[in-house]
């Protein structure tokens, strides 16, 4: 699949080949000891072109051919269940990850097969799929564990990857910044560590005090498989101690919008739901919004002027899919808390869509675990165009087509009402015997002009409804208006 050819990037760890000089490049020798304390060469870098103990030529022009397979299991949550809707999206990953799907194939039973996940006759059933099929991929519906894996992989004679790792090397195609490059690398990390096992299986490991090892590398020592997983693990705590100064530098950015008064509006919503092209719609941006799944990885934010007096930073952020690996939501928070913070989320879902009411459900059930489920949300129910059916309505909802443009003005409308929430835009002539209160403006208005004069100083400023009644008196011209009985 594009780079799978060389092998999954998934596995092409050529950055742990070096991990921080603890592992020199393929070829050099690494200082392992074994009795005696003879060096023997690393065959960490050997896993750049080994998945499974199988060598994988590169091949840019052949896609790999891949065969489906889910499990239906009684025992399983109904959402982790797999269904034709469920392969159908499973479909459209391995296309997004440059492969081809060749056959599907979907099991029902109580409960997974422990050892293989699947029945001994499905698996049959599959290997001779693969077989008349010429697939060289077997992706799962489901998420296998590390010794699930590797028993299909023996079983099949294919690389065999699940539902995570397949998102995992889409993911890794779509970094382009060094924020997003780190947090899929530490998830990557996380997958690959308990799955290193069956990595293995291809090279003699040596044993620590006898057994059946060759002859002279008994004794006390450490297996290549140890010092693997030690050296990822270091990787791993480097890549979190890089994230957290990550996220120090995004709370050092939210507290100088803050300070400047800048609303933030975070897009979310499921992969390929038109996130991208709103933004584009809203802010005339042409940033890439293409037909695939994850096409946008790295956050994207732009200025937007509301109205007159309202300006917002509006942020698209990485879209979300069913069944989202939970290590891959784990390395991106530094860049999903940023909806914790964010003054209004809109939720924009493709109503086109025919499962977009479960869609729905998952972005909500993400946005309730990233603890952003009391910030203020906008459904933003997109390609009305498309559908043939009465449109959702109610308060903060609205129907748009993001790629002509109908509802945009709905849209921002509803958005400075929302943000708005009482917001005045007043002239204010303070005196110098209540400047104490400029202070105050400072810190709860947006204050967008000010000048010191003789007798006080004129601001302009965006004033909160809270702040309003200390500031009323000083708005030249200003007339309390009257209740009906009053008049």
């Amino acid at each position: 699949m594009r780079d799978c050819q060389k092998t999954l990037r998934l596995y092409d760890i050529r950055a742990a080949g070096e991990l921080e000089g603890k592992i020199p490049p393929a070829g050099e020798m690494s200082a392992q000891r074994t009795k005696g304390g003879r060096e023997r060469p690393s065959e960490l870098p050997r896993l750049i072109t080994i998945f499974n103990g199988e060598h994988m030529e590169a091949n840019e022009t052949k896609k790999e051919r891949a065969v489906l397979a889910g499990l239906a299991a009684a025992s399983m949550d109904v959402h982790e269940r797999s269904s034709d809707v469920t392969m159908e999206e499973l479909a459209a990953l391995v296309e997004t990850a440059g492969g081809e799907v060749a056959a599907t194939m979907i099991q029902a039973r109580p409960t997974p097969e422990p050892r293989s996940f699947l029945g001994d006759g499905k698996v049959k059933e599959l290997k001779e799929l693969i077989e008349a099929n010429e697939c060289d991929l077997a992706v799962f519906d489901n998420e296998l564990s590390p010794s699930q894996m590797r028993v299909l992989s023996e079983e099949l004679g294919v690389k065999v990857l699940d539902r995570s790792g397949l998102i995992l090397d889409i993911f890794a195609q779509r970094a382009r910044t060094r924020e997003g490059q780190l947090q899929v690398e530490l998830a990557q990390y996380k997958y690959l560590l308990p799955r290193l096992t069956g990595m293995w299986t291809h090279l003699v490991r040596q044993t620590a005090s006898g057994g059946s090892s060759p002859i002279g590398t008994r004794g006390p020592g450490e297996t290549q498989l140890e010092t693997d997983r030690r050296h990822i693990r270091r990787k791993i705590q480097k890549l979190e101690e890089e994230l957290a100064e990550v996220r120090k530098v995004r709370g050092t950015q939210r507290r100088k919008r803050e300070k400047n008064a800048m609303p933030v509006v975070a897009l979310v919503g499921y992969t390929n739901a038109g996130k991208s092209t709103l933004l584009n719609c809203l802010t005339g941006s042409d940033i890439p919004a293409n037909d695939r799944l994850f096409d946008t990885l790295d956050t994207t934010t732009r200025r937007l002027k509301v109205d007159e007096t309202q300006e917002i930073l509006l942020s698209d952020t990485v879209g979300f899919i069913r069944k989202l690996p939970t290590h891959l939501i784990e390395a991106f928070k530094a860049t999903l808390e940023e909806l914790q913070y964010a003054d209004v989320l809109l939720h924009v879902i493709d109503i086109s869509n025919p499962e977009w009411i479960e869609q729905a459900r998952v972005v909500d059930e993400l946005i309730r675990q990233l603890g952003a489920e009391a910030t203020p949300c906008i459904r933003v129910y997109n390609k009305c165009d498309a559908y043939f059916g009465i449109l959702p309505h109610g308060e903060d909802t609205v129907c748009i087509s993001a790629k002509s443009g109908e509802g945009a003005e709905e849209l921002m409308k509803l958005l400075s009402a929302r943000l708005d929430r009482g917001k005045r835009h007043v002239k204010i002539k303070l005196p110098y015997a209540a400047a104490g209160l400029l202070d105050s403006l400072n810190r709860e208005a947006a204050v967008l002009k000010s000048e010191y004069t003789e007798d006080g100083i004129e601001l302009e400023a965006i004033v909160p409804p809270e702040l309003f009644g200390r500031v009323k008196a000083y708005i030249p011209g200003y007339v309390e208006p009257k209740e009906e009985w009053e008049t």
